[in-house]
């Protein structure tokens, strides 16, 4: 059961990029009074490409990372598994890329920026987090669910390393049939990252040679 008591739909509009043509939701997820951080709402971009009711459409769940897929910035992996996923899910002909705004593992981008400014200094990506007094990730991932329910979509072929992303998309009643790696080539710049993704936060990623 969603913690949203409404997830409204507020825009619809085609897209064209270098991938294909898709379509562009924007949906805002209201929450109930008291939540959490006293948020009112969180807002979420999806993309669509093609039929996504005929068969488990691909979907990939990406929170935003304004230095990685805006600057190309190579402390994350993060722009090059976003492009991964657009790439596939043209060469398949349907798929949804559900956008969240929760830069910087849900602390924000100001916080990000400082917990950059740590890791420069030799702490890890979730020391630094838990030095700035958050917990190592922030994020939740129930409104990508409330959204799938509202565009009808029962089961998904997740692509993601993320397991709790597939434990979120499940306890909203939607059905990962497939994971599908969201793994990309490593750069020496992100290497340290995508070891302590593996080891402290179950990430399933391989160590490629």
């Amino acid at each position: 059961m969603s913690a949203f008591i409404k997830v409204v739909q507020i825009a619809d509009a085609s897209l064209p990029t270098r991938w294909g043509d898709f379509r562009i939701l924007g949906f805002e997820g209201h929450l109930p009074p008291g939540s959490p951080d006293n948020k009112l709402l969180e807002e979420a971009v999806v993309l669509v490409y093609g039929d996504i009711h005929t068969a488990p459409p691909l979907v990939r769940v990406h929170s935003q990372c304004l230095t990685g897929d805006v600057f190309h910035s190579l402390r994350c992996d993060c722009r090059l598994q976003l492009e991964l996923a657009l790439q596939r899910i043209t060469e398949e002909g349907a798929g949804i890329i559900l956008y969240e705004q929760q830069e910087g593992r849900g602390i924000g981008l100001m916080a990000k920026l400082r917990a950059y400014e740590l890791q420069d200094h030799g702490l890890d990506t979730v020391e630094a987090n838990e030095q700035l007094g958050f917990k190592a990730d922030q994020r939740d991932f129930e409104l990508p669910g409330a959204i799938l329910q509202q565009l009808h979509i029962p089961a998904v072929r997740l692509i993601t390393n993320n397991p709790e992303k597939v434990h979120a998309l499940e306890a909203a009643g939607i059905k990962v049939i497939e994971r599908i790696s969201a793994q990309v080539e490593s750069e020496s710049t992100f290497e340290k990252y995508l070891q302590v993704k593996r080891e402290k936060m179950g990430h399933l990623t391989d160590v490629l040679g």
